[in-house]
């Protein structure tokens, strides 16, 4: 019963009222209490302990289900929970692959860097050599040509590849210069010659340590973005497998 039959209900919620009121009275006269059906019974001559054991099958069987209902809805809400803990954990290791991948790919940058810095020295050794060619042998125009074309290769050259074929024309625009310098003893006498030998030793040395510190780095890289699972994230953010940087004298 209401405890105030004067209360108003608000319109917008009157029509929710009624249905659920009508569905109670119809669940209500839907239904029948055990001495209606032992009374049914009776009429067909059906014992009354078998109505009452009927009935109390009935009621376990609605339990059971209800049970059953229940504990389904928890392996549910179990699943969805277990397959949220996958998800995060998932994310969470496609965050961390993608962070190493782009440290690696960090460090193979830092290191073509430290490469280019000793080509560069290289490179920039050439018109020294142009000037002692010309100083000495004035006649030698195809020598200064081939280091000055070597050169202007070289500062085109963008990518390690490029850098690479650019590098061998130096090496043998600096060989040529080299074979012709132990033909002519009175350049080899003079001490800006032997001051570029120097520095052309030096580079060389310090060009092959940057070199396998790069090509080190690469390698780590590309295992890395190459081994499974990692290589679903390299897929999907796009990471590619990166170029090693041969020997001058490995190059073909």
């Amino acid at each position: 019963m209401m405890k105030n039959p004067e209360e108003r209900i608000p319109e917008e919620v009157a029509p929710e009222v009624l249905e659920l009121a009508s569905r109670y009275y119809t669940e209500q006269t839907q239904g029948y209490y055990s001495a209606e059906l032992i009374a049914a019974g009776q009429e067909v001559d059906i014992p009354v302990e078998f109505i009452q054991q009927a009935i109390q099958d009935v009621k376990q069987r609605e339990q059971e289900k209800q049970a059953a209902e229940q504990q389904s809805a928890k392996f549910r809400q179990k699943v969805l929970m277990i397959g949220a803990g996958v998800v995060a954990a998932f994310a969470v290791w496609t965050g961390w692959t993608y962070n190493s991948m782009q440290s690696s790919g960090n460090r193979v940058d830092a290191a073509w860097a430290q490469v280019e810095n000793q080509l560069q020295r290289r490179a920039n050794l050439i018109p020294n050599l142009v000037n002692v060619t010309q100083a000495y042998a004035t006649q030698e125009q195809e020598l200064v040509a081939l280091l000055e074309r070597s050169r202007q290769t070289y500062l085109q050259a963008a990518t390690p590849t490029e850098k690479a074929e650019a590098t061998a024309q130096v090496n043998q625009a600096i060989d040529s210069f080299s074979k012709y310098a132990a033909a002519n003893p009175q350049l080899q006498s003079s001490q800006l010659f032997t001051n570029l030998q120097y520095e052309l030793t030096g580079t060389e040395n310090r060009l092959a340590v940057e070199r396998m510190r790069y090509n080190q780095a690469v390698q780590t890289h590309n295992q890395k973005i190459q081994t499974f699972p990692n290589l679903l994230v390299a897929n999907m953010f796009g990471f590619e497998k990166q170029e090693f940087f041969p020997a001058t004298g490995d190059f073909k």
